[in-house]
């Protein structure tokens, strides 16, 4: 894309230097303003900005969700200034107002970049290095849809992942683990831009980042374009180009900068980092940069230079020609795609999800349900070809690779399954990454104690509304002898405590199943599959029983009437709670069974059908869980009892360890027995 698209002349345009100090401008003024941001990093990297947006980044501010634009992610997101002021000065409909509503309540410009596509804001970015890590999902997502759609003559997935970085997002350890994986992928259209002032919050940090940054990503496989004058736009343009032409290999642009450009006191320090320059400071740089306007005020000739809204409409409607003969050529791919792009399920979804679970019912297998998840991913991917996954290096453990699943390699994209090594972190940040970019569901598998490895990108998930499907296998003290590093017993309480986040915790293969339909409809966040390593028991229901387990809790076993005694189970410990229902039956007990997979799910429920399942008026509960005891109070109630494990397991068989602990027949009437006695 070239400038002289831009609607004025070569003659008649501002200088590019004039073009950067708005964002300059911008960025001091709406943090002084805010008396709180980052004004350093927006800045130094002005030039850079300017030079990439207006001459290179393909998009439309007036339709930002167009599927062939460029994908931009700021993964130094603390210079979200820079973000929005690019946005709103090339015509995305961020007002002035936002800009001057900077970091306040109800604002659309947040103290980090938060998701709202409708802005051209791509991703969640601001805890640092996940934004390398989305950036390489979508280009991963990019090359996969490429490759699955385009025809002879019909590229029309054809775009670029753009990524600002800095040492911050370097110096952190998931920028290994996705990078890493980005040169083996050969992801050829994905270009990050690192911002190398030299500078973090501490001070220079030759003190304590000494990597050689060039040979590092050589090693990985990437193209490096090193000491790049970041503040030349003529440099800036050739190593862009230089990148561009490099369809094979990842780029790597390293920018030499100046932190707080133009600022006479505090360029080049930290001072300039993560605090407003001061109204002093402030007007000596805009001397210093011969910027006359007043805050929140932007020249028109500088304004019509920065508007990509004519040129963005002409690349738009070049692809649209291009995609409406596509639509004549290759009607069913262009129906396919579609469908995809508007995450739209297949035609007969729901009776294709349903025949498959009364498959299951009538199998009535007893298996470990991380079986049963690949018997529902062998059941549901065949018409689900937007299902991409894998799994961090325990393929044959999680059991995530389907019948279907063909390996994505860094010469063929075709497929739908990624070997993403022992990289857990990376692995689920691309995976949002792969969310966000459109086309693609998700999902991703590992041990469950090892999901604190990825912690903060199952966060980020929920705080971005992001459809990724996390597999987690190996789910309790009933992995055995690898003992307490690999047992979890916190996590699945853990995840339940995160917002938009739905935790299912099945017992046996249509739990699981409608578990995997859960997941697969629920578009509004991510949904963790907790799955023991071994064998649980079937345990029949009639047609309403199923129905009913998608609301996360129903009733599974009832003796009529007001119940003695309620157990509620999740998981492995459900059949205890069965097998002890079915003693007390015996004794004369009337005792329920609750299965309650989905904590999460089962709050969503109507106040009747929670009082349905768990009458108010019976105390007499036993909760029964292998896990911390946290979070279950509330079901239990002051006159319950929770069988749980508020203490590390032990290496040693897993029948001794669930017996050990309390996990036994025995144990289960006991503590009811004692409940009933006290209510």
């Amino acid at each position: 894309m070239s400038s002289e698209i831009s609607g004025t002349t070569a003659a008649s345009r501002p200088a590019r230097r004039e073009l950067a100090n708005a964002i300059r401008a911008l960025s001091m003024d709406a943090v002084q303003a805010a008396n709180s941001g980052h004004p350093g990093m927006p800045m130094g990297m002005a030039d850079i900005a300017e030079v990439l947006w207006n001459d290179y980044v393909k998009h439309n501010p007036a339709n930002p969700e167009w599927f062939d634009r460029d994908r931009f992610v700021l993964s130094n997101g603390h210079g979200s200034m820079l973000l929005y002021s690019v946005l709103h000065l090339t015509g995305y409909p961020l007002t002035m107002d936002e800009i001057r509503n900077f970091r306040q309540l109800g604002s659309r410009t947040a103290g980090h970049p938060e998701r709202e596509a409708e802005l051209g804001i791509e991703s969640t970015t601001g805890p640092l290095g996940q934004g390398i890590a989305n950036a390489v999902g979508m280009a991963l997502a990019e090359k996969s849809l490429a490759a699955t759609f385009n025809q002879p003559g019909f590229d029309i997935v054809d775009h670029r992942t753009w990524v600002f970085t800095g040492d911050g997002c370097l110096m952190e350890g998931i920028s290994h683990e996705a990078c890493s994986l980005a040169g083996t992928l050969k992801l050829g259209k994905l270009i990050c831009l690192y911002d190398d002032n030299g500078i973090s919050i501490d001070g220079e940090v030759a003190g304590w980042f000494t990597d050689d940054t060039v040979k590092r990503f050589e090693a990985y496989g990437w193209q490096v374009i090193a000491d790049v004058d970041g503040h030349d736009g003529n440099a800036i343009a050739a190593a862009i180009d230089a990148a561009q032409g490099d369809t094979e290999r990842p780029s790597l642009i390293c920018c030499k900068t100046v932190i707080g450009f133009g600022s006479p006191g505090k360029r080049g320090t930290a001072g300039s980092h993560g605090a407003p320059l001061g109204a002093d400071e402030i007007e000596a740089t805009r001397a210093e940069l011969g910027w006359d306007s007043p805050p929140f005020e932007i020249p028109e000739a500088i304004l019509s230079a920065w508007d990509a809204r004519e040129r963005g409409a002409d690349c738009e409607k070049e692809w649209t020609d291009l995609y409406a003969n596509y639509r004549v050529t290759h009607p069913e791919l262009a129906a396919e795609f579609d469908r995809r792009m508007h995450g739209e399920l297949p035609q007969g979804w729901r009776e294709i999800a349903e025949s498959a679970i009364a498959e299951v019912d009538a199998a009535a297998a007893d298996k470990a349900t991380r079986q049963a998840s690949l018997i529902a991913l062998n059941a549901f991917a065949p018409t689900l070809p937007e299902l991409i996954g894998g799994s961090a290096d325990l393929t044959g453990s999680n059991l995530t690779r389907h019948d279907g699943s063909i390996d994505i390699t860094g010469d063929d994209a075709a497929g739908n399954y990624i070997n993403f090594g022992v990289r857990e972190f990376a692995m689920s940040a691309i995976c949002n990454g792969l969310g966000l970019h459109g086309g693609l569901t998700p999902y991703c598998g590992t041990f469950l104690t090892f999901s604190d490895y990825a912690r903060n990108a199952l966060r980020m998930a929920s705080l971005m509304r992001l459809q990724n499907i996390f597999v987690y296998t190996h789910d309790s003290i009933g992995l055995g002898e690898d003992g307490p590093t690999h047992q979890p017993v916190e996590h699945t309480a853990s995840l339940r405590l995160i917002p938009n986040m739905r935790v299912w915790r099945p017992c046996d293969t249509v739990e699981t199943a409608v578990a995997w339909r859960s997941a697969i409809e629920y578009r509004d966040g991510p949904t963790c599959l907790i799955l023991s390593r071994q064998g649980l028991p079937f345990q029949s229901r009639d047609k309403n029983q199923i129905e009913n387990i998608a609301k996360g809790a129903y009733i599974l076993r009832d003796a009529g009437g007001t119940p003695d005694i309620i157990f509620v189970a999740t998981g492995s410990e459900l059949a205890l709670a069965v097998e002890a229902a079915e003693r007390l039956g015996e004794e004369g007990v009337a005792a329920r069974v609750v299965s309650m997979p989905s904590t999460n799910v089962f709050d969503l429920q109507s106040e009747e059908y929670r009082e349905e399942v768990l009458p108010g008026k019976v105390t007499a509960r036993v909760i029964i869980e292998a896990g911390v005891t946290a979070g279950w109070s509330r079901f239990a109630g002051s006159a319950g009892a929770i069988i749980g494990m508020d203490c590390f397991g032990q290496s040693a068989p897993a029948p001794k360890l669930f017996d050990y602990y309390g996990f036994s027949v025995d144990n289960v009437v006991s503590v009811a027995r004692q409940v009933i006695s006290a209510n």
